[in-house]
Formats: C-alpha cells, structure tokens, sequence
C-alpha cells in the first residue's frame, strides 16, 4: 500500500469516526442527563457526580409512561405492519399484472410520495370524525395503513426477482397469492427488514397527527407525552431527558435486531 494510500485510507477513517462522534454524543448527553441529580443538571460534566434514578421514578409518578410506550409501540407495529402488506400487494400488481394505465399508477404513487402528511392531515381528521376514530389507536392507524415508499422499494426489490422462477411456480400450480406469499417474499428478506424498520421508526416518532387526533394521556403517543415536561414556565430536563431514554429504547433495540438485514438491504437494491 503506497504512502497516498495510506493517507486517504486514514482521512476516511478520521471523517467516519468524526461523524460517528457528532451523531452518537447527543445521544450519550440524553442518557448521562436523565441521571443527573436537579443541582447538576445544567453542569458541563461528561458524567454526573452523584448518579440517580429519582428521575425514573418521577416520570413513572407523573405519567402513565408503560401505558403510553405500549400505546406507541401498538401503534407503530399495527402501521408498520399495514404499510408492509399493502406495499407487498401493490409491488406485486405492478410488477406481476400487465394492465391499462399500469404505468401511470406506479407515477401516481411515486408523485404521492412527494406529499407531505401535514397537506391531508385536516381532511383525514374530518373523516376521522364522521368515523368515530378520535382519541383512538384505529385513527392513527388507518390513515397510514398505506405509504408510498413502502410499494416503491417493494416494486423495486420484486422487478429484480428471476421470473423464471415465478413461471415455475404458476406452472406447478400456485395462484399468485400463493407465489407471492411463499416464493417471493421469503427471498426479500432484507428489503422488508428495511422497510419494516424504516416504517416503525416513522410510525413511532410521529407528532402531528397524534397531536391533532388523541385527546387524554392515557391514549396518548410518547411523542406527545414528551411535551408533559415542557411548559411556559420552564422545561423540566432531569424527567425530560429520562423520559425521551425510555422512548429511544425500542427503536434501538429494533434496529440491533434487523441491523444486519438492513444494511444488507441498502447495499443491494435502492429506488430507481
């Protein structure tokens, strides 16, 4: 390895760990604050002096917190779960099915993409309403059941499938649901981790429309039970710091989970 070599080599490992550090820090700063006593909160310290839990204990005393975080994760397992079927479904039409105006659906859903939530949140609450759905897990589900970029990444994995083997399938006698379910999707391994994580992340750490939709705290999503802490008055950091740990515990164990699936999933296949 010559000298150059050696240096880019070096460069890029310095910007990774540079990057690594400015991304990770924060989140060290939240957990070593949430153990922070109220006298030590605003200390420069890399680590609290005298560490304790009373901050744990607060919130737990303050607010239903299991109950929210099991709310949360309902939620956000229930959506994860509708946007990966549905996304299976519409990849599978639009790859599988020849048919009028195939092409400009695919455009319609991929322009849909482009369309922030916030533009139809009032009309989805309207309907929420007329429903019945207000300060209820069901209306923060339904509306999301579908997400444009779950069929986009799903359509892009199954356009790479071998068709041989799809025609081998339907020549043995399978229906396309059959195929679908136990050909095709135990060979997409990666891209649903991918997708499934990236969907649950989204479900998990949306505000606005829980903010519009849920009424009491009980029914209430970790993002708005956050703002318990915040007030005109002050925030309080010490509960606020411990309360967002116990929200962030989920998602990092989901994603040492489905680590491996995931990366291997970015690395093979993007959206084209």
């Amino acid at each position: 390895m010559t000298n150059n070599a050696r240096v880019l080599r070096f460069s890029a490992h310095a910007v990774m760990v540079a990057l690594s550090f400015l991304a990770l820090f924060p989140v060290y700063w939240m957990v070593q604050t949430s153990f922070r006593p109220p006298n030590e909160i605003f200390s420069t310290a890399l680590w609290p002096s005298a560490p304790t839990l009373d901050n744990y204990r607060d919130v737990m005393a303050a607010m239903p917190i299991v109950g929210i975080l099991w709310n949360t994760f309902v939620m956000a397992a229930a959506t994860t779960m509708a946007q990966v079927a549905t996304g299976l479904l519409a990849a599978w039409a639009l790859v599988r099915w020849r048919f009028p105006g195939g092409r400009l659906a695919h455009s319609l859903i991929a322009l849909s993409w482009l369309v922030p939530f916030q533009v139809v949140m009032i009309p989805n609450y309207v309907l929420a309403t007329k429903l019945g759905l207000l300060d209820s897990l069901a209306g923060l589900v339904i509306p999301n059941a579908a997400a444009a970029f779950a069929v986009l990444v799903l359509y892009n994995a199954m356009r790479g499938f071998p068709r041989e083997v799809v025609e081998a399938a339907r020549m043995d006698g399978a229906g396309s649901l059959r195929t679908l379910l136990e050909v095709v999707v135990p060979n997409l391994r990666a891209p649903l981790a991918s997708i499934s994580i990236l969907c649950f992340i989204s479900a998990w750490n949306d505000y606005f429309w829980p903010l519009l939709l849920i009424r009491r705290i009980e029914n209430s999503v970790v993002q708005i039970g956050l703002q318990f802490f915040m007030t005109q008055e002050g925030n309080d950091w010490g509960l606020l710091m411990a309360a967002a740990t116990l929200a962030s515990l989920p998602i990092l164990l989901l994603y040492l989970v489905l680590q491996r699936q995931v990366v291997e999933s970015f690395m093979k296949s993007g959206i084209r």
